[in-house]
């Protein structure tokens, strides 16, 4: 009887892990024009939606929409979304957060920066699915933006007092540069303006103080007064 031959079955060839890197090897701004800017609209909205657990926001942050292909890809300067945690990430890797789209985004222009790259962004967040996008050029004091359509994003006509139906907050054409008006009516600060301001009310805490420390010198000498005079002040 001729033995039966074994065969080993032949291995499979494992997949290879795809790796999202954290970074794209780009510098987060050009100048310090821009880099104020995107500082500004990134910690303005974090602070708008600070008592909100649900809406992250995120600056210079890779994002990646489509699992298993780290080529497409975006980061832009400023981006919020709604429906997700806050906390850290190395990157936007869309289908680790329930699918969603990040719906706000916001890019600075440089002078770097030319016209088929920023036509590429546009197609790219049209594509993907962004509900508004912002263009900002902090040297020419300019503002354009796109709202989704059925068709994808269009322009919008009119953006002095134009509010987002996204984040609530009006943008105002003012000079030398954009203002971004929070509901409340209070605008986005710079760090440099944050700090200024809380100086300035802590000066007119302690001029009340002051102004407090006065007031009771003066019923201290009244009340001394009245008591040489005869007088008892507590019967006044």
């Amino acid at each position: 009887m001729t033995p039966q031959l074994q065969t080993q079955p032949l291995p499979t060839k494992q997949p290879e892990k795809v790796l999202y890197p954290d970074s794209d090897g780009q510098p987060m701004s050009d100048n310090t024009l821009q880099f104020a800017w995107i500082a500004k609209l990134k910690e303005g909205c974090e602070a708008l939606f600070k008592d909100n657990p649900t809406v992250f926001v995120a600056g210079d942050l890779l994002w990646y929409p489509v699992e298993g292909d780290n080529k497409t890809r975006r980061a832009p300067d400023a981006m919020v979304v709604f429906g997700r945690p806050k906390g850290y990430r190395g990157s936007y890797q869309q289908w680790l957060e329930d699918n969603i789209t990040p719906q706000v985004v916001f890019e600075i222009l440089s002078p770097r920066n030319t016209l088929s790259e920023m036509a590429l962004k546009l197609q790219f967040y049209s594509h993907f699915g962004v509900e508004e996008y912002y263009l900002y050029d902090p040297q020419r004091n300019d503002l354009t933006g796109w709202q989704r359509s059925e068709t994808g994003l269009i322009v919008i006509e009119s953006l002095d007092g134009w509010v987002s139906p996204r984040l609530g907050v009006r943008f105002v054409f003012a000079e030398p540069e954009l203002e971004v008006i929070r509901p409340d009516g209070k605008r986005f600060l710079s760090y440099v303006e944050l700090m200024e301001q809380r100086d300035e009310l802590e000066q007119q805490r302690d001029e009340i103080e002051q102004q407090r420390d006065e007031i009771e010198q003066q019923r201290d000498r009244m009340a001394a007064k009245l008591k040489e005079l005869g007088i008892d002040p507590t019967q006044l």
